[in-house]
């Protein structure tokens, strides 16, 4: 006897909850990728670029 037309009743699996960045969380990173740019800005000019630009 063939099994090919059995319905089989499974439970669900549970979908995990994806975890998105709550706003003080995403305005902080924010504001941290700005600092950080600007630090690099600051690092470029004082020790990498040629003396010669102002």
């Amino acid at each position: 006897m063939s099994d090919d037309n059995i319905v089989k009743f499974e439970r669900r699996k549970p979908k995990q909850e994806q975890r998105t960045a709550s706003p003080l969380q995403r305005k902080a990173l924010t504001w941290i990728a700005v600092i950080a740019a600007l630090v690099l800005v600051w690092a470029y000019y004082q020790f990498i670029s040629p003396p010669s630009l102002p």
